[in-house]
C-alpha cells in the first residue's frame, strides 16, 4: 500500500470576495495511498470541504497540482476531464439535499450510466442499479421510491451506490455522516469499510467528528485555517498529538469512562477564529493559542517532518530561533 493514488502538491483555491480575497485552502500538500483512507479534520470552515472539491476538480485550483494515478488534473479539460471522473466521484455530506426529489431511486442511481454513455440497454442498466442497491442494503423494492420516502440514513446509501455505479478508484467522502442520527453514524462507516474490503477503493474521509476518524482512517491531516497543521498515522495523531490545536480538537473528545473523564482536562481556546480573508502573516492560529511566542506572529510554520511519519507546522517544533 506504498504507491501513491493522489499526489497534491502547494494546492491553493482563492475566492475573490468585496472585502479582499478568501483563501479557502492556502497551499496545501499531502498524499493519499492506494486503498487507504485518509482523514481531513478540523472545525467547520477551515477549508476541507473546498479541498475535496478542488482536488476532484469541481473547483478549479487557484494554484498547485493535483496528481491522479500519475496524471496531472489541472491539464485535463473537456472529454479528457469527463473521462477521468469516472475514476473519481463524491458522496455529499447532506443526504436530503445532494438527492433529486423529482427522480426515482432507479434514476439517481443510473444517471452517471446515462451520463457516460454505459449500459444502453434498459434490462442490463435496471440489473445493475439494483446489483448497487443491494451492496449498499437496499433491495430491488427501494428502486422505484423517491427519496422522500426514506430515512436519512437509507439516503445516504443511495448516494453512495450512486457514488460506486462507475466502479471509481477514489471517492471523497464529505462528512457522510454529520446529518446522520448517532445510531446511524456506525452502520453507514461500516458499509463503506467493507466496501472498501472488497473493491480495494481509496477514500478521502472528510469531518470533523474525530472519535470516527479515528476509527476509520489509516492517516489524518488537521486543518485550520485553509492550512494543514498536522499530518500523521492515526495512531500516533491520537496517541502523541503535537500541535496545540490538535491537542485542543482531542481533548473536546468525550470518553466512556466517567472516572478518566473526570480527571481529565479539558483544553479551552480562547478568542474568535480569524477571518480567513487577507490573512495576516505568521501563524494563523497564534491569537488562540496558549504556547505562542514571539516568533509565531511573524513567521508563518511549514508543515516539516519531526518524527517518522509524523509532520506538524509548528514553531515550537521548527528548528528556527525565536526572535
Amino acid at each position: 500500500m506504498s504507491e501513491n493514488l493522489l499526489e497534491i502538491k502547494n494546492l491553493k483555491k482563492y475566492f475573490n470576495v468585496g472585502s479582499g480575497t478568501l483563501k479557502a485552502v492556502d497551499d496545501i500538500s499531502f498524499s493519499i495511498r492506494k486503498g487507504e483512507t485518509f482523514g481531513l479534520v478540523g472545525e467547520s470552515g477551515c477549508g476541507k470541504s473546498t479541498a475535496g472539491r478542488t482536488i476532484l476538480q469541481l473547483y478549479r485550483p487557484t494554484g498547485g497540482e493535483v496528481s491522479f494515478d500519475g496524471e496531472l488534473l489541472n491539464e485535463l479539460k473537456g472529454r479528457e476531464m469527463m473521462e477521468k471522473r469516472r475514476e473519481m466521484q463524491m458522496i455529499f455530506q447532506d443526504p436530503y439535499a445532494s438527492l433529486d426529489p423529482r427522480m426515482t431511486v432507479e434514476q439517481i442511481v443510473g444517471e452517471p450510466f446515462d451520463i457516460h454513455g454505459l449500459y444502453p440497454k434498459e434490462k442490463e442498466r435496471k440489473e445493475k442499479v439494483i446489483n448497487l442497491l443491494e451492496t449498499v442494503g437496499l433491495s430491488e423494492e427501494h428502486a422505484l421510491r423517491f427519496p422522500h420516502e426514506f430515512s436519512g440514513g437509507q439516503r445516504q446509501r443511495i448516494g453512495i451506490a450512486r457514488a460506486l455505479a462507475l466502479d471509481p478508484k477514489f471517492i471523497v467522502c464529505d462528512e457522510p455522516i454529520s446529518a446522520l442520527d448517532v445510531s446511524i453514524q456506525a452502520q453507514v462507516v461500516n458499509l463503506l469499510q467493507e466496501i472498501q474490503e472488497r473493491t480495494g477503493v481509496t477514500y478521502l474521509f472528510i469531518a470533523h467528528d474525530l472519535s470516527m476518524v479515528r476509527y476509520i482512517s489509516d492517516r489524518v491531516a488537521v486543518m485550520y485555517l485553509g492550512q494543514i497543521v498536522e499530518l500523521s498515522t492515526s495512531e500516533d495523531l491520537y496517541e502523541k498529538p503535537l500541535h496545540p490545536y490538535t491537542k485542543a480538537l482531542l481533548s473536546a473528545i468525550p470518553i466512556p469512562d466517567p472516572k478518566i473523564q473526570k480527571k481529565r482536562q479539558r483544553i479551552h481556546l480562547e478568542g474568535d477564529v480569524p477571518s480567513p480573508i487577507d490573512p495576516k502573516e505568521g501563524c494563523r492560529f497564534c491569537d488562540r493559542c496558549p504556547e505562542k511566542m514571539e516568533i509565531c506572529e511573524k513567521i508563518t510554520p511549514k508543515l516539516q517532518e519531526i518524527a517518522p511519519h509524523h509532520e506538524v507546522a509548528c514553531h515550537l517544533f521548527h528548528k528556527e530561533k525565536p526572535l
